[in-house]
């Protein structure tokens, strides 16, 4: 009685097992055709030349100060050699830490992107969890990125569906 049990309750979990629904996204493709993603990227591409041209302005004034340090340093005392050194060193640090300030692992780019992609990426998936739940997914996977899918069938590419769901149109079949 306990191997027909035991044997029942495999056959049952593997059952279980082979019918599960799997979908997949490329939230690229998704973000994409979301003009709102286009918005905020193209504002943190202008936010991102303004910080970059503001460094470049930063390091030009150091480079002129430099140059004209090298010309005058013939004719300095030694004492007015080090404050002027000393100075462009102070100013290459600024501007150093300006960029890093700006463009560094947790600076102001990164912040920025926060702010304004953030919210689009999980209204995203967000819509993605709704619709598998409603669907029956057990697993949505996404093949921008890091994930290395070999094939994948388009009838589980639910890409434009939830493009429908976001309010968004594309000029394709829709997904069910």
């Amino acid at each position: 009685m306990k191997k027909l049990f035991l044997s029942a309750m495999i056959v049952l979990l593997a059952l279980t097992g082979f019918s599960q629904k799997y979908a997949y996204i490329n939230s690229e493709y998704i973000l994409s055709n979301m003009s709102e993603y286009k918005e905020a990227q193209a504002e943190l591409n202008r936010v991102a030349v303004m910080w970059q041209k503001e460094i470049e302005a930063k390091f030009a004034s150091i480079d002129s100060m430099y140059r004209k340090y090298q010309v005058e340093s013939v004719t300095m005392p030694e004492q007015m050699k080090k404050n002027r050194e000393d100075a462009i060193i102070a100013q290459e640090k600024a501007a150093k830490d300006l960029q890093k300030k700006r463009f560094g692992q947790d600076g102001d780019l990164f912040k920025k992107r926060e702010e304004l992609v953030k919210p689009i990426q999980d209204r995203v998936i967000s819509t993605v969890n709704d619709y598998a739940k409603e669907k029956g997914y057990a697993f949505v996977f996404d093949t921008a990125g890091e994930m290395t899918i070999i094939y994948a069938d388009p009838k589980w590419d639910i890409n434009n569906a939830i493009l429908q769901k976001l309010g968004i149109s594309v000029n394709s079949e829709l997904d069910d």
